[in-house]
């Protein structure tokens, strides 16, 4: 069961008041963006460790595994 705390941030009055006034429900919006920037941001943090992974696999010898496995295989 997920646990809930309160968050608070400060905003212009103005603004507030303005999103009242048009219905804006500011707990949800602040809640969605909160979401979508923790996606984003594990998204941004995947793409960083699949560059790194991809940096890694670039560094091996195709040709040298085969060749490893091809006399691994004659010597059996």
């Amino acid at each position: 069961m997920s646990r809930y705390v309160t968050v608070s941030t400060r905003v212009r009055r103005e603004l507030l008041e303005e999103a009242r006034r048009l219905g804006i429900n500011v707990s949800e919006v602040l809640r969605r963006a909160l979401e979508e920037e923790v996606k984003r941001k594990r998204f941004e943090m995947l793409v960083k460790s699949l560059e790194e992974v991809r940096e890694a696999l670039e560094k091996i010898d195709v040709d040298e595994i085969v060749r490893i496995i091809r006399e691994s295989r004659e010597s059996r």
